[in-house]
């Protein structure tokens, strides 16, 4: 790559971000690569064993922390953020409609990832044509980066103490995603955090997982437990999970910043089949099939058939008593997967139900 000199880093810097919001994303802005604050407040995090099954959290030596490891040659990172919450999505009332599915709002549509992927790869080809080889590598929640502290030292927003990035005039709900550059293009600072006193966030947490401001015990997480849990979910955490199947939206619901929040303009972020307002009943009596065609081109369909039993057979033995629940819930009781027997008879228990233990299938991956 030629020399750039300074007056002409800042004209590409306003340049990229001109690109980026007719590329779809609502903010660009430009950050260092040291993270140092952050780097040990990952370590103090993963010494108290917060992250729970997430090992790939402690891989990758400092890679995650030290963008330069991760990709040789970074100087700087572009942040890029897009809103994706859709519209009227009913997010209360189906919160409070126990015998409806909730599933968080960020997966009612297409999976983000290679939509957002794909953007950014555009805006570093724009880049390219502007200014000739360079180097740079795009991320989407797909590697070993720290994309929340660099989209504060961006000053894209703050880190909350539910551990979300807020910005001021958008609240929470967007998504994510970075460009690694060898450019040493201008950064941007970064802004001062508004919490304030406010604990709404901590106080609404169905599992108390915001242990203390800005520090979440992963592994009491609605959102963990759903998602990246393999393994059963631990009872004294089943009850509190209510209708709640996939993630978590509670701490942005409460927060006040998210008053400000705008409605996604991405089509593919809109909701399919329904999502947004499903019973448990009809989407546990999904066979594989189904799920599989329903959850195609979606971030749900990442934890697998089993698990969305296990999580929806939880939410069934928290909803209200009812012949079409039991009857779904039997309907499961011998399931070839131990993981989804066990939390369907935990959830027949819940409704007076009594079913007879089954002998452990030797054969069953779960």
């Amino acid at each position: 790559m030629t020399r750039i000199s300074p007056l002409d880093l800042q004209a590409l810097a306003q340049q990229i971000k001109d690109w980026g919001q007719a590329l779809g994303f609502q903010q660009i802005a430009i950050a260092d690569v040291h993270l140092g604050e952050h780097e040990a407040h990952l370590q103090r995090w993963l010494a108290a064993g917060f992250q729970g099954e997430m090992d790939y959290m402690a891989r990758h030596g400092h890679k995650r922390s030290r963008p330069a490891e991760l990709q040789p040659g970074t100087v700087r990172v572009i942040t890029a953020r897009m809103d994706y919450l859709p519209p009227d999505t009913a997010i209360v009332d189906v919160l409070q409609d126990a015998s409806k599915a909730f599933i968080s709002r960020y997966t009612l549509g297409r999976d983000y990832h290679k939509l957002i992927r794909k953007r950014l790869t555009q805006l570093g080809r724009q880049i390219e044509e502007q200014i000739g080889p360079f180097g740079y590598r795009a991320f989407v929640d797909s590697a070993p980066v720290l994309e929340k502290a660099l989209a504060e030292k961006s000053g894209l927003g703050w880190i909350g103490k539910h551990t979300l990035l807020l910005d001021r005039s958008a609240g929470s709900w967007f998504f994510l995603g970075e460009i690694f550059v060898d450019i040493p293009l201008p950064v941007d600072p970064p802004v001062r955090g508004h919490c304030g006193t406010c604990n709404a966030c901590m106080e609404v947490c169905p599992t108390q997982a915001i242990v203390a401001p800005y520090q979440l015990d992963a592994r009491k997480c609605i959102s963990y437990l759903t998602i990246e849990l393999h393994g059963p979910i631990p009872e004294p955490l089943r009850a509190p999970m209510g209708n709640r199947v996939f993630g978590c939206d509670d701490c942005q619901l409460v927060c006040p910043w998210n008053r400000f929040a705008r409605y996604t303009q991405e089509a593919d972020f809109l909701p399919r089949h329904q999502l947004q307002d499903r019973s448990l009943v009809e989407l546990f009596l999904w066979d594989e099939a189904t799920y599989l065609q329903k959850t195609e081109g979606s971030a749900i369909r990442r934890i697998g058939y089993p698990r969305w039993l296990r999580n929806l057979a939880v939410g069934l033995g928290n909803a209200p008593s009812s012949e079409a629940v039991i009857k779904a819930l039997w309907s499961r009781a011998q399931h070839p997967s131990e993981l989804v027997r066990e939390h369907v008879h935990w959830a027949l228990a819940r409704h007076g139900q009594v079913p007879e233990s089954a002998a452990p299938d030797p054969n069953d991956q779960g």
